[in-house]
């Protein structure tokens, strides 16, 4: 019996490649903001989000933006893209996913402010724009 890759790929008990292993571990890491106290606008592009509906299992595709003013952190970019790519698996809705985003993002960093817009590809004629702001007390 020949090993192919592709008998390999959908083998059930198969090993993660490093970048699987990578991506189910991704955590949002920060660093220290260079510029504390300086007001400044972090935009920030993903285009190739994906995730899965929750109720039939098709996938969903999205361009995330986020914009956020940092405090005293800012967010390491290839940690978000790791972070960002493990939902490609999940079965979650447009609305939970921008959502939990946000809530993960502002766990992670503590900005300002951020906002989180998630622009979901049209499937069967319907296009999806969920947009989510937080702001820190006080700001």
């Amino acid at each position: 019996m020949s090993n192919s890759s592709s008998e390999t790929a959908s083998h059930p008990h198969r090993e993660m490649k490093y970048g699987e292993r990578q991506i189910a571990s991704g955590e949002l890491i920060t660093f220290p903001n260079p510029r504390v106290g300086r007001r400044y606008n972090i935009d920030i592009t993903l285009p190739e989000f994906t995730c899965k509906c929750p109720f039939s299992g098709y996938p969903d595709f999205a361009t995330i933006y986020i914009t956020y003013i940092p405090d005293e952190k800012v967010v390491e970019l290839k940690a978000l893209k790791l972070y960002i790519n493990n939902y490609r698996d999940k079965y979650i809705s447009h609305e939970e996913s921008a959502n939990q985003i946000l809530d993960d993002f502002v766990a992670a960093c503590d900005p300002l402010e951020a906002t989180v817009k998630a622009n979901f590809s049209p499937r069967g004629n319907v296009h999806t724009v969920v947009e989510v702001k937080h702001q820190k007390d006080g700001c």
